[in-house]
C-alpha cells in the first residue's frame, strides 16, 4: 500500500533532514593562508590610517563635519521610519540571538559545537577589541560635539569605532565563515557585506556616528573575521574538552548501583571473628554448613524440666524438703541434655 501521497510538507522536510549526514566530512576549517595574511595586514594598515587621520584632524574630520551639517535625516525624512528598524540588524543582542539560534540548529544536526564556539569566540574578540578602542580614544558623537571642526577625541565618548557596524560585520559575516560550500560562502559574504554597509550608512543617516566611525567599524569587524583561523586549534580543544565532560557526566549518571552478590543456597556461611568481651574467652572461627541445623540458643536448649511442685525452694537457712530419691542433685548434668 502506498503511503507517500499522504505525507504532509512538514513530514517531507523532516524526512529530508533525516537523510543528511550527522558529521559532514566535506566541511574544512579555514586556514591562515598567505592570501588571508595579506588581507589581514592590509586591513590593519587601513585601520591605523583611519585612526591617524582622525587624531591629526585631517581632511577626514572635515568630511565628518560636512556630512553632519548636511543632516541626511532631514534631507530624506520618508525613509526615517524604515531605517529605525533596519539599524537593529547591527545591535548586538538581537543579532546574536538570531544567529545563535541558526548555529545551534546546525550544531545539533552535525553533532559538533564548532559553530557555537566560533560565534562565541568572535563576539568575545569583538567586545575586547572594539570596547578597548572606544573607551581608549573617548570620542564624542555628532549630537554631543562641542567645538566645530575638532576631532572630539579624549572627551569621554564611546562611539569610535562604530559598534553597530563592527557587530554587523562580525555577526553576519560568521555565517559566511562557517559556510560548508564555496558557493554558499560567496553568497553569504556578499549578503553580510551589503547588510553591514547598510547598517553603517544608517547610523550616519540618523546622526549617531561620524563617517570615520563607520569606516573604522568596518575595518575592526573585518580584522576579527580574518583572524579567526588562528583560534581554530583553541576552539577544537575546547570542543573536545566539553565532549569529554559530557561523556563523564553521562557515565556517572547512567552507571547502575552495584549490589553485593547473593551467596548460593548450598555455600557454607563463614562467621567472622567477634571481638571477645572483657570477661569472655575468645571464640574460635566456626563454619556452619547449610544442611546442619543451627545451634539453638542457651535459653532454648532442650532438656527435661521439672514442674513447679518438684522445685525445691531455696531459703537462706537451706531447703526444708528432704531430697527426692529420683531427682538428680542440683548442679549435675542430665544425660538427655545435649
Amino acid at each position: 500500500m502506498r503511503t507517500e501521497g499522504t505525507l504532509t510538507r512538514l513530514d517531507r522536510v523532516f524526512a529530508r533532514l533525516d537523510r543528511e549526514p550527522q558529521r559532514p566530512a566535506h566541511i574544512d576549517m579555514p586556514r591562515m593562508s598567505r592570501h588571508r595574511v595579506v588581507l589581514f595586514s592590509a586591513t590593519l594598515a587601513f585601520y591605523l590610517a583611519i585612526v591617524w587621520a582622525v587624531v591629526t584632524t585631517s581632511w577626514l574630520v572635515r568630511l565628518d563635519w560636512q556630512v553632519m551639517f548636511f543632516r541626511p535625516y532631514q534631507q530624506w525624512p520618508q525613509i526615517h521610519a524604515f531605517l529605525d528598524y533596519y539599524v537593529v540588524l547591527g545591535q548586538r543582542g538581537p543579532t546574536a540571538v538570531m544567529v545563535a539560534s541558526w548555529l545551534g540548529w546546525r550544531s545539533w544536526r552535525q553533532r559538533t559545537l564548532r559553530p557555537l564556539l566560533t560565534l562565541a569566540t568572535s563576539l568575545l574578540l569583538l567586545n575586547i577589541t572594539v570596547g578597548a578602542a572606544k573607551y581608549g580614544m573617548g570620542r564624542l558623537g555628532p549630537h554631543y560635539a562641542t567645538v566645530i571642526g575638532s576631532n572630539e577625541m579624549g572627551m569621554g565618548g564611546d562611539i569610535f569605532p562604530s559598534g553597530h557596524t563592527a557587530n554587523a560585520v562580525v555577526t553576519w559575516g560568521i555565517l559566511a565563515y562557517l559556510a560548508s560550500t564555496p558557493r554558499a560562502r560567496r553568497w553569504l559574504s556578499a549578503g553580510s557585506a551589503v547588510t553591514s554597509l547598510g547598517v553603517g550608512l544608517t547610523t550616519v543617516y540618523l546622526g549617531t556616528h561620524w563617517l570615520s566611525d563607520v569606516l573604522l567599524g568596518w575595518a575592526a569587524g573585518l580584522l576579527i573575521l580574518l583572524a579567526l583561523p588562528w583560534f581554530e586549534p583553541l576552539i577544537a580543544r575546547v570542543e573536545q574538552l566539553l565532549f569529554d565532560l559530557r561523556d563523564r557526566w553521562r557515565d556517572r549518571r547512567g552507571r547502575p548501583a552495584t549490589a553485593a552478590p547473593a551467596a548460593p543456597a548450598d555455600a557454607p556461611v563463614v562467621l567472622g571473628p567477634r571481638a571477645p568481651a572483657r570477661d569472655e574467652a575468645p571464640v574460635a572461627r566456626e563454619t556452619v554448613g547449610a544442611g546442619r541445623p543451627p545451634r539453638p540458643a542457651v535459653y532454648l536448649a532442650p532438656g527435661p524440666h521439672t514442674t513447679r511442685a518438684e522445685r525445691t525452694p531455696v531459703t537462706p537457712a537451706g531447703s526444708r524438703r528432704p531430697p527426692h530419691p529420683d531427682r538428680a542433685p542440683r548442679g549435675t548434668t542430665s544425660t538427655a541434655r545435649s
